[in-house]
């Protein structure tokens, strides 16, 4: 019989990125050993500590981070550049990734600009890098598999920001929590942040009270006030519990959002299904459905992470001639992937590598990488992936798995 470990986000206080980073500590990780990986980012003039503190009528962990940093204005493709060229453990770098594209599909948004000329300021500073990524770090030395995440205290009034003056909770933190449960003691002050959002609804599966399981670590993190009205601090509960199946390990639930059109031109559900893919869906496809009235239909259904059933409904009722829509939660189990570059004759193509129990099942190029780099040299797109894939196999001889070898042999 497995276990998984989780984690639980108690933000009776909200969350920031400094308090994750400090329950983590708090509850037991190694900072200098974060320290040593969060190094490998390649960022300079930066110093980390931590501290036990009071807050209110709690002691917690403060961590600090101390920056030379001025001026900055960095884009998601360099912070993911950052991440990737830092060899993170694949399960890290790929949560660190995550979150900070969500991070800046919310700025997208709110500044309605495409997601790649979004520059980051607050959380593009070393400070929040160095939040995000150490919490990513945090978590795996900590070997946690899923999280969950109470409702969050929002704060109220103003917060001083890069953009001046803006409403509790700031645009683009509101952008964040859609699909989260809120709420607002009155407090006067930010108390959830956008590297706090980004972190919590990211990487929460599901919201709602503390799930079933056998407390193993207990870790409180302080934030930088220490508000009169209630303690400053997140609360990060760590647990254990049994795999509902003996020798089978299923990732987080998702929600399936599904609807039926009987009404409406193939050219929209085209232009819809991209939309819903770059809202945050995981996967979207239609099924071909015999309507009443004796009408051909479809049954459209989208797949997505709890944070983004909201915003996905709203995109549907938008787009979309339904006037109704069903959701479930689903299980499911995927395999653990990274992407590998590879140098072909024509360029660099990223192989999508997907491992069980470390083994290699399948060694995928990427199709995008393929297709931009058949266009740009006029060359078949056949040619390219079968080029990446034996590239790959060369690279990677022992490990390359039946299905790349195939490949590559056509």
């Amino acid at each position: 019989m497995k276990t998984i470990r989780s984690a639980y986000f108690d933000c009776f206080s909200g969350i920031s990125g400094d308090m994750v980073l400090g329950a983590l500590v708090d509850a037991g990780a190694d900072l200098r050993v974060i320290e040593t990986e969060l190094r490998r980012l390649g960022l300079e003039g930066w110093q980390i500590s931590a501290e036990k503190v009071r807050r209110g009528a709690l002691f917690a962990t403060h961590v600090k981070v101390d920056t030379q940093e001025g001026h900055h204005h960095r884009g998601l493709s360099i912070i993911l550049k950052r991440i990737e060229d830092a060899s993170l453990a694949p399960r890290a770098a790929e949560r660190a990734r995550k979150i900070f594209t969500r991070l800046a599909e919310a700025e997208a948004q709110v500044h309605q600009v495409p997601i790649e000329q979004v520059h980051f300021h607050e959380v593009g500073a070393v400070d929040s890098i160095v939040d995000i990524v150490g919490a990513a770090v945090g978590f795996e030395m900590l070997g946690i598999d899923e999280f969950a995440c109470s409702a969050m205290d929002v704060g109220a009034g103003q917060a001083k920001t890069a953009h001046g003056l803006l409403p509790v909770p700031a645009p683009a933190t509101a952008e964040l929590l859609r699909g989260a449960p809120t709420y607002s003691n009155g407090i006067q002050r930010e108390l959830v942040t956008p590297t706090g959002a980004a972190i919590a609804t990211t990487l929460a599966a599901r919201y709602g009270e503390i799930p079933r399981m056998t407390l193993r670590a207990i870790g409180y993190g302080a934030g930088s006030a220490d508000n009169a009205e209630k303690p400053n601090v997140l609360r990060l509960l760590i647990g254990e519990s049994a795999v509902s199946e003996p020798g089978e390990y299923w990732d987080a639930p998702v929600t399936v959002i599904e609807t039926n059109l009987d009404d409406m031109s193939p050219q929209i559900y085209g232009y819809f299904a991209e939309k819903a893919l770059a809202a945050g869906a995981l996967d979207i496809f239609s099924t071909p459905a015999q309507m009443k009235k004796n009408r051909p239909g479809l049954l459209v259904t989208m797949l997505c992470e709890a944070a983004n059933v909201s915003q996905l409904i709203d995109l549907v009722f938008r787009e979309t001639t339904t006037i109704g829509v069903r959701t479930h939660e689903v299980r499911r189990k995927t395999l653990g992937r990274e992407l590998v570059p590879v140098e072909t004759p024509f360029g660099e193509v990223r192989v999508k590598v997907s491992r069980m129990n470390g083994t290699i099942l399948n060694a995928t190029p990427e199709y995008e990488d393929c297709q931009r780099i058949a266009t740009e040299r006029g060359v078949p797109l056949k040619q390219v992936i079968a080029s990446a894939a034996f590239e790959y196999q060369k690279r990677f001889e022992s490990e390359a798995p039946a299905a790349a070898r195939g490949a590559a042999q056509k």
